[in-house]
């Protein structure tokens, strides 16, 4: 018994492997060259002050420390520890007075609202050691 099939070859159909490999081979490549750790993504609850007033300063250095005490260094979001923060912080004010011989850097502490008074201290204290101008970071209160 021979079956003989009725469906006929259709040749218009447009193959899509090619275009499949492209977008995933473009995917892999933005999630590669993109920011590991954009500030947006991490969740840090400012305090509120009815001070608006916050100085523009030209060379910053951002530090961040949220509610589980991970500390974040620079633009890069580099994780460091707070046994070796003195050394990081010393090396990037080091780097950005290069780049801006006449401006002393300004370091800037974004510090989650849970974190331990404390570890809020070690971190202000280590920062003060290695730098004259610090800048703490709120939230606005809406009034």
């Amino acid at each position: 018994m021979r079956f003989q099939p009725r469906l006929k070859p259709c040749h218009n159909l447009i193959d899509l492997t090619p275009l499949v490999d492209v977008i995933f081979l473009m995917l892999i490549f933005f999630l590669v060259t993109s920011d590991v750790l954009p500030l947006k993504s991490l969740s840090i609850e400012n305090p509120e002050l009815q001070n608006v007033n916050s100085p523009a300063h030209l060379a910053q250095l951002l530090i961040v420390m949220d509610k589980d005490q991970v500390i974040y260094m620079g633009s890069k979001k580099d994780i460091i520890d707070m046994n070796s923060i003195k050394e990081h912080l010393m090396r990037e004010i080091a780097t950005i007075k290069e780049l801006n011989p006449k401006c002393t850097p300004t370091v800037v502490l974004h510090v989650d609202r849970q974190v331990d008074y404390g570890a809020f201290l070690r971190l202000f204290s280590a920062v003060q050691e290695c730098s004259p101008r610090i800048r703490l970071s709120y939230k606005p209160a809406i009034i």
